[in-house]
């Protein structure tokens, strides 16, 4: 099959359309201002819906709307965006709504600078918003990614009633690479919604509501969402490990950070260390067990972000403290070039700070 040369944002887009995304509200933002752009441009193309909301409270509030109703929908924005959004992304999830929303990562807190960064790993992962919740988080880690997993995205939150997020920093967002496109879903393949508010009752009322003031009726609904998040643990995990078996030291790190830290990987080869790499694809539900699986036989573990260190405590968590687990981040827009990290998995190794 042929390839067509993408944006990551662009390529976003494209696995969305193809997989049946017919309702889209955004507002610009950089760096990820290229997805409504390429939204307006395509969703009507397919009989779809775009608006750029007034605001990123007023778009995540019309998913909501959109995909009760039972269309496939998303929206996107970069982190000082994704905060406004979280008081309805908790309210989706409350009333088990499946959509997408999109975060390409800018640096931060604040409205901080518009180059890359990995800041937003704990809002994604613990859940950001008020309350007992989780989304599915998958990080792309190439532009190929940034279609395919967006394309996943939409099944795996049908299947659970769980929003999903895509959660990639702004080089992903912004880099251009071929990307083999997935092939356009037909809207008659994708399951019926039987809970959706579509007009075709029935003799039963739908509902989709977040308010429920009963304690009796809320813990029992809060117990099930959590019996959904525990199903997906068992079942979504995704994961990329490389050279590991023989590794001494292992580097760990997701979205553009873990290609560059496969490049280190490669040069402490060649300097006769022994690296490998473990990739989280899903970040939450996180593979704590390919973790846990190589800490009996590394001897040191280096945890690359972004940030000031965040997935880190994950990393930490699944290993239990069997082995010492390094950190080495850059923050404010910064990203570390291989030799930062080659060094830093050497200090690892040596049982110093990274």
């Amino acid at each position: 099959m042929s390839k067509i040369l993408l944006h990551g944002t662009e390529a976003i887009c494209e696995g969305a359309i193809r997989n049946g995304c017919r309702a889209f509200f955004g507002y610009p933002i950089t760096p990820q201002n290229e997805v409504p752009e390429y939204m307006s441009v395509n969703m009507p193309k397919v009989g779809g819906v775009f608006v750029q909301a007034e605001s990123e409270v007023a778009a995540i509030n019309m998913v909501y709307g959109a995909a009760g109703s039972g269309v496939r929908s998303m929206t996107s924005s970069s982190s000082p965006g994704v905060s406004l959004k979280q008081e309805g992304i908790s309210y989706i999830a409350c009333a088990r709504i499946p959509c997408v929303i999109v975060n390409i990562m800018r640096a931060g807190p604040g409205l901080g600078g518009i180059l890359p960064a990995q800041g937003d790993y704990f809002q994604a992962t613990k859940g950001g918003g008020h309350g007992d919740y989780h989304l599915i988080v998958l990080a792309p880690s190439s532009v190929q990614e940034a279609c395919d997993l967006t394309y996943l995205a939409f099944d795996l939150s049908d299947k659970y009633r769980v929003p999903a997020m895509i959660l990639a920093d702004g080089m992903i967002g912004q880099l251009m690479e071929p990307v083999e496109l997935p092939p356009m879903r037909a809207l008659s393949d994708i399951p019926k919604k039987e809970w959706a508010t579509d007009g075709a009752f029935g003799e039963k009322r739908r509902i989709l509501n977040s308010l429920i003031i009963k304690p009796e009726d809320l813990e029992p609904h809060v117990n099930q969402l959590q019996k959904t998040y525990d199903e997906i643990a068992r079942n979504e995990k995704r994961v990329q490990t490389w050279m590991a078996e023989d590794a001494d030291i292992i580097l760990t790190a997701y979205g553009t950070v873990a290609r560059i830290c496969k490049s280190a990987a490669k040069e402490l080869r060649k300097q006769g260390i022994k690296a490998g790499v473990i990739r989280p694809v899903t970040v939450y539900p996180f593979p704590s067990e390919e973790y846990a699986k190589y800490a009996g036989t590394a001897k040191a573990f280096l945890t690359v972000e972004l940030s000031l260190g965040q997935m880190v405590e994950d990393v930490r968590l699944a290993v239990a403290g069997k082995k010492p687990v390094r950190f080495y981040g850059r923050t404010g827009g910064n990203v570390p070039d291989e030799n930062e990290i080659v060094e830093a998995a050497k200090r690892a190794l040596e049982g110093g700070e990274a």
